[in-house]
């Protein structure tokens, strides 16, 4: 399986037939290289792809419908991200299929994703009584939306990054509820939170809230804008540690939540009040 053709034959922005059976190959796949040729990124960097679905569901093998929540992980070095509209197709092509149990669905799963995105993807399925009580949260870290500042630029500026004068050596996350880019292929808006938690000279948050903003009218996936946003944060505030995370709003069932980090680190996965 290895559904990688030029992006212009992607499901996305087509109209497509739902799979009434299980069907891996309607997933496709789209190089994260010819993207990152553009960036300026470390030797070394770490993150993952976590999306979560929520509209899975397959027939136990009385033909009873199960319904469950989904996680999976795609690590950042994967060669390949796996395009949404193709992952939305695969997850409903289980509606009507006939599958043991849940741990065995997961386990086909991680076997057709990752043969996808060409390295190991987890995945965990989750019963709706597993989460129950689950609140709603927000992004560790102090919000910068508030900031009374003038804007004008609405494609991506990273020379709009900069330090405080004379900077003092500062540990902080910041973060910003405003990022929004749009999709390279149909246009629509994709909404999101970012987090940028930091160890380094003190980013000016006005500048960085300028820049968050500057991606609105870009169109990116929502991989390519976290790593955009990590590279141009990277190289203009040249922190000793950086973290960048993003957690966007579902479309078609799914959420995307990239993060992107000079360091093994780890992030909370609260579930914000747009998700």
């Amino acid at each position: 399986m290895s559904n990688t053709s030029p992006l212009k034959d992607s499901p996305l922005g087509h109209d497509v037939v739902y799979p009434t059976r299980y069907d891996p190959n309607v997933l496709f796949g789209i190089e994260r290289s010819l993207n990152r040729q553009a960036l300026e990124l470390p030797e070394q960097w770490y993150g993952a792809d976590i999306w979560n679905g929520y509209e899975v569901s397959w027939l136990n093998p009385k033909g009873k419908p199960v319904v469950a929540l989904a996680r999976f992980v795609i690590p950042w070095n994967s060669p390949r991200i796996i395009e949404s509209k193709s992952f939305k197709l695969y997850l409903n092509s289980f509606n009507d299929e006939v599958v043991q149990d849940s741990d065995s669905l997961a386990g086909r799963m991680e076997q057709d994703l990752s043969a996808i995105a060409g390295a190991p993807v987890q995945v965990t399925l989750w019963p709706l009584s597993a989460l129950s009580g689950q609140t709603i949260a927000q992004l560790e870290g102090r919000s910068i939306d508030e900031l009374d500042i003038s804007i004008q630029d609405y494609t991506p500026q990273s020379g709009l990054l900069a330090c405080l004068p004379d900077a003092p050596l500062v540990t902080e996350s910041l973060v910003s509820d405003l990022l929004k880019s749009n999709c390279p292929v149909t246009g629509q808006p994709d909404w999101g939170s970012v987090q940028v938690r930091y160890t380094g000279p003190q980013i000016d948050p006005a500048s960085l809230l300028r820049y968050i903003v500057s991606l609105r009218r870009h169109t990116e996936f929502h991989e390519h804008c976290v790593e955009r946003l990590y590279s141009d944060i990277w190289q203009s505030c040249q922190p000793e540690r950086l973290l960048v995370y993003a957690r966007y709003t579902r479309r078609g069932g799914l959420d995307i939540n990239p993060w992107r980090s000079s360091h093994a680190d780890s992030v909370q996965e609260p579930r914000l009040a747009r998700q």
